[in-house]
């Protein structure tokens, strides 16, 4: 079983910047594939940064070049680096561990706002 707890996100204006994180219980993050999605009201759950056990990343074509995912095994965590921040980024955003037996774990999700 594997706990996640997102944080970082909040009102930022358009071409602003967040850093999320999520941290997780267990002694065995390392071995967690981790992703980020986000979920807009009356929108799917969408895709937005993933991350292998091994450091490879792919990103949804929207966030291309804006956002960055990294993950630091040391510290449990798996981070989602924002950068020029647009309206239609506003969602709640969950972080996800998949394990190697496939079983998946959710956050409770972060609100992220970009408005002025």
């Amino acid at each position: 079983q594997v706990q996640l707890v997102e944080s970082g996100g909040g009102l930022v204006q358009p071409g602003g910047s967040l850093r999320l994180s999520c941290a997780a219980s267990g002694r065995v993050f390392s071995s967690y594939a981790m992703g980020w999605y986000r979920q807009a009201p009356g929108k799917q759950r969408d895709l937005v940064a993933a991350i292998s056990r091994g450091g490879i990343t792919n990103y949804a074509d929207s966030v291309k070049g804006r956002f960055t995912i990294s993950r630091d095994n040391a510290k449990n965590t798996v981070y989602l680096q924002m950068n020029s921040l647009k309206p239609e980024d506003t969602a709640v955003y969950y972080c996800k561990a998949h394990s190697p037996m496939g079983y998946d774990y959710w956050g409770q999700g972060t609100q992220v706002t970009v408005s002025s």
